[in-house]
């Protein structure tokens, strides 16, 4: 990184980054290669890597982990650029060109991402030794993506926080609507973070076209097809975060309104009802009516977990992810035993509960570096 955009971004963000998620690497060495026999360590990996390379389940599974630590490396980003000490560069990286900034950024995120590129491309090598070639075209190909469209994000961030202070020309046209309570958080996602939504809807794209040529022989299966949603909801956290960060920030005079909890908790389905609308319309044009409404169903009380929980957790993008991984690796689970039934009641019922238990409650707000 020799040029001098590529050292001040380096310094600010990577640096950082890594000092401030120290002990979170600490953790993961000690899981991944201390708690390993040393005389076993080379092939346990071994084995763990071809089951990912030979496995598309289990090729799901990293896929979903690498997308979370990317979450991670995007909110630490994100934070320190809307950070008051580097409001100086909104304007001085305008300085330079779009293709040289979104050069600089994919550089700061390939470096970010380095712990899973390594580990990523020692899975390549392993896969290409044991003759496995479409596996690895992906995984590499999935890496790039990640950092590719982080750094096109960051760019349009920046873009969007030199000129903030006019609202979209959609909220300009819908300006007199009327707007029901459940709407709000939709007319804040479409002024304020479309860049996100947009990110969001095209990696749900993805998702469905990767799994379903992943499963092409048992497309039909209904577990394939939760997998698929299962995965569609992981890639809805971010928005479902922000939604509660809104919440908290400019609805929180709503905990002074008569309403019950079931009328709250009906706001939220509608809320979260609306966020999935391209992907119920797709659910209902692609399988039949009553598989559509279950996956769809599965989908909207995924989001209402999400969202409930952090009335419980806090605003801590860092607890909130790891109980994001954790309840995608135990439904997973349950979901290759065709319950999908007892996964919707059960996520309706423990949101609901959270929303009686902890909808009140101050919310702890933990200050993240």
């Amino acid at each position: 990184m020799k040029q001098p955009l590529n050292n001040v971004l380096s310094r600010i963000f990577v640096r950082g980054f890594y000092q401030a998620h120290a002990g979170l690497f600490l953790f993961f060495f000690l899981v991944m290669i201390g708690s390993v026999d040393p005389g076993e360590l080379f092939m346990y990996h071994k084995i763990l890597m071809l089951a990912f390379i030979s496995s598309p389940l289990m090729l799901l599974v990293v896929f979903v982990a690498w997308f979370l630590y990317n979450l991670k490396c995007l909110h630490y980003v994100i934070g320190q650029i809307s950070a008051p000490p580097q409001h100086f560069m909104f304007y001085s990286m305008g300085s330079f060109n779009r293709k040289i900034q979104l050069k600089s950024w994919f550089l700061v995120q390939l470096i970010l991402l380095l712990p899973i590129i390594v580990y990523g491309l020692v899975a390549v090598g392993v896969g290409l030794k044991y003759h496995y070639y479409l596996t690895p075209a992906i995984i590499v190909i999935y890496l790039l993506l990640l950092a590719a469209v982080s750094a096109r994000l960051y760019v349009l961030l920046l873009d969007r926080l030199v000129d903030s202070g006019n609202p979209s020309w959609l909220l300009q046209w819908i300006g007199n609507w009327r707007k029901p309570y459940f709407s709000l958080f939709i007319y804040h996602v479409l002024n304020r973070l479309k860049v996100a939504y947009a990110i969001t809807k095209g990696l749900t794209w993805l998702i469905v076209i990767s799994i379903f040529s992943l499963f092409n022989d048992v497309k039909t299966d209904a577990r394939v097809a939760g997998m698929a949603v299962l995965a569609i909801a992981v890639a809805h956290a971010v928005l479902v975060f922000e939604g509660q960060r809104f919440e908290q920030a400019y609805l929180s005079f709503a905990r002074n309104f008569p309403y019950t909890h079931i009328k709250r908790y009906c706001y939220f389905v509608c809320t979260y009802l609306m966020l999935l609308l391209p992907e119920g319309l797709w659910l209902l044009n692609r399988f039949n009516f009553v598989l559509a409404i279950q996956l769809l169903l599965m989908a909207l009380s995924m989001l209402l977990l999400f969202h409930t929980l952090i009335y419980y957790i806090g605003l801590s993008m860092s607890k909130y992810l790891q109980c994001v991984m954790g309840l995608f690796m135990l439904l997973f689970w349950v979901m290759m035993y065709k319950l999908m039934p007892v996964v919707i009641t059960g996520n309706i019922l423990v949101s609901y509960l959270l929303v009686i238990r902890y909808y009140y409650r101050d919310m702890p707000v933990v200050a993240e570096k």
